[in-house]
């Protein structure tokens, strides 16, 4: 479960954001949007929550932030020495290009809180610590500086963490997380978290654009096809069953060898999988592949099996501009699939940007659970929650956000798109 993500100098984000899941002491839908933590001091946390802001205002930004932070945590310990991470910081602003960047997470692991981040340059890892809360007194596991005026860079452990603490401190190298290195070399006790990131967090960007291969793979069981079927159907009623064709084809690979810069390719016989689908009308039906179903019926298909897995094993799920290609009433059925004590029995999450307004509605969604970026006159963006307006309950949210009440909408000319006169700021 996530709780919260913090950043700092990434990209458009210049001074410290966070998002955070954790729930209000709002009571309306707690029973269907929310889902308890056991932790006294933050009781209860969000199953969703929606990103609105104008186009460059930052949404992308922030998955783009939390896609990062899990590629750190998975790959940083696989990097090869003294090549540079790839991080842009916030570039408008000379001190600010030059200041590391700042990741945080703070998960919830089998009632254990993690509170787990980093600063990093483009050339090595500046910082990074892990508190664990295992009462409400948080343990320090681990705390790493380095000091750039001497070039010494101190690491310090608490007995709370076992293992072979200095020979991963040892095995470390600038442009690498400890995390990474020490569950690469098999630490029992920092595990847990690695296999958070790796296996838990789920971040697609592009507009949830993916590879349907997981789904097309899902639908040869009998019920990840029902599944699935269920799911196409509600998009397109004329879809009556689906299925998964093996054809020959010719695949190529490439390959890089890092050390010499060789590149190289190869081209080999190779089984593939082809989603079809029949569709039925009275009584004729036909067959259609993929490529032959619409943009909206692809994507939902290819998003259809992370979902379902993703619901399964009660894991989290980022996507970038959810809404593209989808109905909103689609999109409406993923965001109330999540908020399903049914569909969903072990609490997984869902974090998504937008500009569809039609889920700006508080029969659907909690005032804790909308957030709005928008760029200020230095042009970096911020990110603020819908609840720090106040908004009376019954207020029709979607006109309020559309007239600016709440930011996070476009202005031309001195206008806001609606029309509303709207000074300069």
């Amino acid at each position: 479960m996530l709780l919260e993500f913090r950043v700092r100098n990434f990209r458009s984000f210049k001074n410290e954001t966070v998002l955070s899941l954790v729930a209000s002491r709002d009571r309306s839908l707690e029973a269907t949007n929310t889902i308890e933590t056991h932790i006294p001091s933050v009781p209860r946390a969000v199953l969703s929550a929606v990103i609105y802001g104008a186009n460059a205002s930052g949404k992308s930004n922030l998955m783009r932030a939390l896609q990062l932070m899990r590629g750190m945590v998975v790959e940083s310990a696989t990097l090869q020495p003294n090549l540079p991470i790839n991080v842009q910081p916030f570039r408008l602003d000379e001190k600010s290009a030059a200041d590391p960047t700042l990741f945080e997470v703070t998960a919830l692991l089998n009632g254990t809180r993690y509170q787990y981040g980093f600063e990093f340059t483009p050339m090595r890892v500046m910082s990074e610590w892990l508190l664990v809360y295992q009462k409400s007194k948080p343990q320090k596991w681990f705390d790493r500086r380095f000091d750039g005026r001497g070039d010494k860079e101190t690491f310090e452990f608490s007995t709370h963490l076992a293992g072979a603490k200095r020979t991963w401190q040892e095995a470390t190298r600038p442009n690498a997380l400890f995390l990474s290195t020490a569950a690469q070399l098999n630490s029992e006790s920092l595990a847990a978290l690695h296999r958070w990131f790796a296996e838990t967090l789920n971040v697609f960007l592009d507009g949830g654009q993916v590879p349907p291969i997981f789904s097309t793979q899902m639908i040869q069981t009998n019920p990840g096809q029902a599944q699935i079927k269920s799911l196409l159907s509600r998009a397109d009623m004329a879809i009556t069953s689906i299925s998964a064709q093996a054809i020959k084809a010719r695949r190529q690979s490439f390959m890089l060898d890092p050390a010499n810069g060789v590149a190289g390719s190869k081209v080999e016989d190779a089984e593939i999988l082809l989603p079809r689908f029949t569709h039925t009308i009275g009584s004729m039906s036909a067959d259609f592949e993929l490529d032959d179903e619409s943009q909206g019926t692809q994507k939902l298909f290819a998003l259809a099996g992370p979902i379902l897995d993703i619901l399964e094993k009660g894991r989290i799920l980022a996507v970038d501009e959810l809404d593209r290609s989808l109905h909103p009433l689609l999109v409406r059925q993923i965001i109330e699939t999540f908020q399903s004590s049914v569909a969903n029995p072990h609490g997984a999450q869902l974090i998504f940007t937008t500009h569809d307004t039609a889920q700006i509605d508080s029969s659907l969604l909690r005032r804790d659970q909308i957030w709005f970026t928008e760029k200020g006159r230095d042009q970096a963006s911020e990110l603020v929650p819908l609840i720090e307006f106040s908004p009376r309950k019954g207020e029709a949210l979607d006109k309020g956000y559309l007239a600016g009440r709440y930011g996070g909408v476009p202005i031309l000319a001195g206008r806001l798109v609606d029309g509303n006169v709207l000074a300069e700021r």
